[in-house]
């Protein structure tokens, strides 16, 4: 297997989470791939079968908010995503507003510099722009949350409290993590992800 799509290469490189960088804008144009783990890794969103992802209820209203995104920033395009059993893996692409070559542009912006941690503040803090990253994450996790709860059963359902998220640098990485997110149904038993904490429905108590 070529290394760029070793499994244990991708564990390390890509599924760790990354400083956040001191002077990067995360509203920024570029790729950005993310993962978002539901608390406790459990398995609320499906099961894999035959290399196959079988999206349970949760896991569909996962997947129909991550695919409505766009529809609510418009600075957004998606790329690959895939729900999984326990989180969600998916390029998030912000774009230039007037430029044709968006990918290509967008990629040679990104700052290599990845060793100061820190984070934007007063006007520029990613958390109230709402074109940045942690504003499209928040949302996409609030939304997601209330309307898993709002299901007939009482779910108590939570993500983690932080998620996971890579600048992706050049068009050979961002090559690499579309297939690799591509591949992640069929690497399921060799994921890191993988806990095989399986989500149930309690029963409900006995009226008295």
């Amino acid at each position: 297997m070529n290394e760029l799509y070793n499994e244990n290469l991708f564990s390390e490189r890509f599924l760790i989470k990354t400083t956040r960088l001191s002077k990067w804008d995360y509203s920024s144009p570029g790729f950005y791939f993310i993962t978002i783990c539901t608390i406790n890794k459990t398995n609320y969103f499906g099961n894999i079968e035959n290399g196959q992802m079988i999206l349970s209820d949760i896991g569909m209203i996962a997947e129909k908010y991550w695919q409505e995104i766009p529809n609510h920033f418009n600075n957004i395009i998606l790329d690959e995503f895939i729900i999984m059993p326990n989180h969600v893996h998916g390029i998030l692409q912000i774009q230039y507003k007037k430029l044709c070559n968006l990918r290509r542009d967008a990629i040679n912006r990104v700052s290599t510099n990845n060793d100061n941690i820190g984070g934007i503040t007063n006007i520029n803090n990613p958390m109230l722009n709402k074109k940045s990253i942690p504003y499209i994450i928040r949302w996409y996790k609030g939304i997601t949350t209330r309307a898993i709860r709002q299901l007939p059963n009482p779910f108590i359902f939570h993500w983690q409290p932080r998620y996971h998220d890579r600048i992706i640098r050049n068009d050979k990485e961002l090559n690499a993590i579309r297939q690799y997110i591509h591949n992640n149904p069929e690497n399921w038993e060799s994921d890191r992800n993988n806990k095989r904490i399986d989500f149930f429905i309690a029963p409900s108590p006995k009226p008295c």
